[in-house]
């Protein structure tokens, strides 16, 4: 029997990539064999009503056209319903795309994951009943984020890299409490950032070895440093290395609480909300090709 895909594309993601990649995934994918029914999203919302009205028209799977925001969006509705989902990059960040092997900047390999038809069963977050696909930041990190958020220039990763000398300018640590599995730890941190995958930011392996199918979260806590220390740290982060540094503890748990007053958690790149917040992990919650 021929495969029934609905390819849901934003056409805004990336600056207008989304638009642009749209036809190549679907040549693609028709090339592949698998029937097509495209739909574009004209808001954030349509994600989500777009995602709900595939689940029930009985197609086989849906690619998502977007950046993490989308991806996001989408997980909420497809979250445990069995629908197996491709992810076709076209973010700033790409992270969740990037942790389950998805590459980055070729649409037609990217698209030939869903043609090839094979599935895992991934772990997601969550947190204020949402959930999250990649990292729950809070702290120097969050409003790095926010800052690359509010910014029109540059594009891409340096956007990222600019926000983060700027925020240098001015940040001092921040007191938290953090709790894993019961277990209280009371610290002063610049960042405190849980994930079920490695990276975020586009790249930025904080939470390095994070497995995206154990069950588990983990932690990272980057104690406090001068701002030359935390700046010489951050092109570790693209490789991992920085969890050899004294600064850095890891943690890994099943259920994590963060408090810090005034301090404002981002999640997948959006805002979550303040702190405090409550992660926990929903096991095999996706189901994606990769």
């Amino acid at each position: 029997m021929t495969r029934k895909i609905a390819l849901v594309v934003n056409p805004t993601s990336g600056r207008g990539l989304g638009a642009r990649v749209a036809p190549v995934v679907r040549a693609e994918l028709e090339a592949g064999g698998l029937t097509v029914d495209e739909y574009t999203t004209t808001c954030a919302e349509d994600v989500g009503r777009i995602s709900a009205e595939v689940i029930a028209s009985g197609a086989d799977g849906v690619a998502l056209v977007g950046g993490d925001g989308t991806i996001h969006l989408g997980a909420q509705v497809l979250a445990k319903s069995g629908m197996p989902f491709g992810v076709i990059p076209a973010g700033t960040g790409n992270d969740f795309a990037r942790g389950i092997g998805v590459p980055l900047k070729d649409p037609k390999a990217a698209a030939a994951l869903i043609v090839r038809g094979q599935t895992r069963a991934v772990d997601l977050a969550t947190a204020k009943d949402e959930y999250i696909t990649t990292v729950v930041a809070g702290g120097f990190d969050s409003l790095v984020n926010k800052r690359a958020n509010a910014m029109t220039w540059p594009k891409g990763n340096a956007r990222y890299t600019l926000a983060t000398f700027a925020e240098l300018r001015t940040f001092t640590p921040i007191s938290y409490v953090v709790t894993v599995d019961g277990e209280v730890l009371e610290t002063d941190a610049m960042l405190v950032a849980v994930g079920t995958g490695p990276t975020y930011g586009g790249g930025l392996q904080i939470c390095a070895g994070a497995g995206i199918d154990d069950g588990l979260l983990d932690v990272t806590i980057i104690k406090p440093v001068s701002r030359l220390t935390l700046l010489q740290m951050f092109p570790k982060l693209s490789k991992g290395s920085h969890l050899g540094h004294p600064a850095v503890h890891t943690l890994r748990g099943r259920s994590i609480r963060l408090e810090s007053p005034g301090v404002t958690a981002y999640a997948d790149g959006e805002i979550l909300g303040p702190l405090p917040v409550d992660i926990g992990v929903a096991p095999g919650a996706l189901t994606v090709f990769a």
